[in-house]
């Protein structure tokens, strides 16, 4: 059973209130830090995102010590078995944020029961603050949202990822872009899933997929389309699973076209990419 609107209200009010405040972490970092591997090329960390958790860990744990959460940087902690766990992700796009391109975010998402159901989504650089719970709407900066009317493939505008383990895996999006690209408007990519889900909600863009995601990249976008009229499924229209790593979410007027091109693409073979041999 999800919690009373008046609950989900005070939820969304303490996101948001960890969201802006790992967001002035970022300003305050930006253009001033150095970016480290943690292990797999193009998994970056900064001072900045270390700092930015610990502004929002900050935020939760003040008003709400007995709840779970699972951050990007710090793993899972606290009462993890909690019907209530924080999904937080606090550089969104740390590799645009290290080389200085705009497109990053803060995000942070209310599990309950493991069903996303609030969500805050805070762009610093473009002072942007994306909120929703269920059953309130989607805003953004505190006026309400919607999703696109685009009603056919053809003319709509997509955006997916890469994920950090696209050079040892096949199973890696590039082939998916490609036959996107060629049946729609575009594709872009722009780096920072959390941003991507925003931009669908408020029908800047029409639809997005992408896989090797962690609930932190999903959880509160999730919640902003959902409320914003959007659908978001598992790529076969399934029930969509967050930690399966996997997600569509569209206006849902093209969630059908969508998913049956992704079902039909076959990935590249590995030895067609640079570094791969036959």
């Amino acid at each position: 059973m999800l919690p009373a609107a008046h609950e989900l209200q005070r939820f969304l009010d303490i996101a948001t209130e960890a969201a802006l405040a790992g967001g002035g972490v970022l300003q305050a970092y930006a253009g001033k830090v150095e970016a480290i591997e943690k292990g797999r090329p193009g998994d970056l960390l900064t001072e900045a995102d270390q700092a930015a958790e610990a502004a929002i860990l900050a935020v939760i744990r003040r008003h709400f010590p007995e709840h779970g959460v699972l951050a990007e940087e710090s793993g899972r902690m606290g009462a993890t078995a909690s019907e209530f766990v924080w999904a937080i992700d606090p550089l969104d796009g740390t590799t645009n944020y290290a080389h200085q391109y705009p497109f990053y975010a803060t995000s942070v998402g209310l599990l309950v029961h493991g069903v996303p159901c609030v969500g805050v989504v805070f762009v610093p650089f473009l002072q942007e603050l994306f909120r929703a719970a269920h059953g309130l709407g989607a805003t953004r900066n505190r006026q309400p949202i919607r999703v696109s009317q685009t009603a056919a493939l053809a003319q709509s505008l997509l955006v997916t990822g890469f994920a950090y383990d696209r050079r040892e895996t096949p199973d890696n999006n590039y082939a998916e872009f490609c036959h996107l690209t060629h049946l729609t408007q575009g594709v872009r990519r722009g780096g920072a899933a959390s941003v991507d889900l925003a931009y669908v909600a408020c029908g800047r863009l029409d639809g997005y997929w992408e896989r090797g995601l962690s609930a932190w990249d999903m959880a509160a976008g999730v919640v902003i389309v959902e409320e914003a009229g959007g659908r978001v499924t598992a790529y076969d229209q399934g029930a969509f699973e967050i930690g399966s790593g996997r997600i569509l979410a569209t206006n849902g007027l093209i969630h059908s076209a969508l998913s049956r091109e992704l079902l039909r693409v076959k990935p590249l073979p590995n030895d067609s990419l640079p570094g791969h041999s036959g």
